[in-house]
């Protein structure tokens, strides 16, 4: 639950985005725009105001994780151990979002800054995401004595190679948002000027790495599919390739329909499921057994 709740916020905080309400509570935090309930808000107002409650909210729930497996679980085990994790992790990501409005890296600021700053927020939203995964996999009743592991080197690599694929689209979001194309072909045009700004010249970056990560990621499946270390790393390896088809396909229909508000959504909720999909494979389909009870 504490999970799905926060892929709700994730997706939210890109509609946030998309929308241009990232300043519908002005340069107040954790204020809006002065007030703790904002009286008579314009509709940006109402959109990023949402997005703090739920914040909060989601905040109160890894709190609340973090309580019920500090009862039920070990002092030493995993479980703790990554809701531990989570509570670090949304801690820093709540300081991240704050950060994004006290800087002003809200609605039409197109800054190297604001960049990068997306790059690490993206980051740790996926290593949140991550945790909680985790948290939720090892709580199950059959996984004591689990170790934590990815498995070898190069099933591993794929979690850093998927994330730089998220920031790369993270980067081609902010570009279709600060500067939408009017067509496919005027959008790669304005790629390809080299008088264009950064962010349309970087967005080509997405769909090329992520087809490497399609390749890449195909391989390491179809290997986890041939050992067939557990039931379930199989069926994780087999969810893993169907989402990852689909990704693919929506990837395209994004960029054909020149990334509308609707279609970013649907693109970072299956880009969202397969990470937190992919993590479970690699660790599931890693050396099974631990002396950590």
């Amino acid at each position: 639950m504490v999970l799905g709740w926060n892929v709700l916020v994730i997706l939210w905080g890109a509609f946030v985005r998309a929308s241009g309400s990232g300043a519908g509570c002005g340069s107040h935090w954790p204020l809006c725009n002065g007030e703790v309930i904002p009286t008579a808000p314009a509709l940006k107002t109402i959109i990023e105001f949402t997005h703090r409650t739920t914040s909060g909210l989601a905040l109160i729930g890894v709190l609340v994780l973090l309580l019920w497996a500090r009862r039920a679980f070990p002092k030493a085990g995993l479980v703790r151990r990554f809701a531990w994790a989570s509570l670090v992790i949304i801690l820093l990501e709540a300081a991240l979002g704050a950060g994004l409005v006290k800087l002003g890296f809200v609605e039409k600021d197109s800054s190297v800054g604001r960049a990068i700053y997306l790059c690490a927020h993206l980051a740790n939203t996926q290593l949140l995401l991550g945790a909680l995964a985790l948290t939720a996999w090892f709580s199950r009743p059959d996984s004591a004595g689990l170790r934590f592991s990815f498995g070898p080197a190069k099933a591993a690599m794929l979690l850093p190679v998927a994330m730089l694929v998220g920031i790369g689209g993270a980067i081609a979001a902010l570009g279709d948002t600060l500067f939408p194309a009017t067509s496919f072909a005027q959008g790669l045009a304005d790629e390809m000027s080299s008088t264009a700004h950064f962010l349309l010249r970087l967005r080509i970056l997405h769909p090329a790495l992520a087809l490497l990560f399609a390749f890449y990621a195909s391989l390491i499946v179809l290997q986890t599919i041939k050992v067939r270390r557990s039931c379930e790393s199989a069926s994780l390896a087999w969810t893993t390739w169907g989402i990852l088809t689909v990704q693919m396909i929506t990837g395209v229909l994004n960029v054909w329909l020149l990334a509308p508000i609707w279609m970013q959504i649907v693109h970072l909720f299956l880009a969202d499921a397969l990470w937190i999909v992919l993590v479970l494979m690699l660790v599931e389909s890693a050396p099974r057994r631990s002396h950590i009870q």
